[in-house]
């Protein structure tokens, strides 16, 4: 939706598709199938929990950059509030799991990191392609938030079923 309305046409096939730019890109996250599978249930929710610390504030700021459009869709601006809305419920809800299965007091991610932004006022193409690649790396991110989720599920109760993921 974010690209037919707002990035021209003769720079779509251009874009970067995300991973190359995307803020998460250095982070020790696994990414294959064979990765996911070998590694432990704990990795996975300290890796659920790098991806929704990470993705906090770029949301915000993606949620105000987008107010600024002038045709943005209401369901994309609705989206992006309530998505930024949950994470931080998603952080707490992580960091229990973390601490039953550690049955530890505290844990912190050390890579914490801020979108870096600039003081000036970007051109407009710059600014849109700048939000599209956000938006495309969040969608990544979000997706392998859920897979290693439903994996952790998985292993908790069905350890048969869990080759698919």
């Amino acid at each position: 939706m974010f690209e037919e309305m707002f990035v021209p046409y003769a720079m779509r096939s251009q874009r970067i598709r995300g991973s190359s730019t995307c803020i998460t890109k250095a982070f020790p996250i696994p990414g294959s199938k064979s990765e996911i599978q070998q590694i432990s249930d704990k990795w996975l929710l300290h890796s659920v929990l790098m991806l929704v610390q990470s993705w906090i504030e770029p949301l915000v700021y993606l949620q105000t950059t987008l107010d600024r459009y002038d045709d943005a869709p209401d369901t994309l601006l609705n989206k992006t509030k309530w998505v930024s809305d949950k994470l931080p419920s998603l952080e707490q809800g992580v960091v229990v799991l973390i601490r039953k299965m550690l049955d530890e007091g505290m844990l912190t991610s050390e890579y914490q990191q801020t979108l870096m932004r600039d003081d000036f006022q970007p051109e407009v193409v710059e600014s849109v392609l700048r939000d599209y690649t956000l938006l495309t790396c969040f969608k990544k991110d979000a997706h392998k938030m859920e897979t290693f989720l439903k994996l952790l599920k998985c292993r908790r109760t069905d350890k048969l079923s869990c080759y698919l993921y």
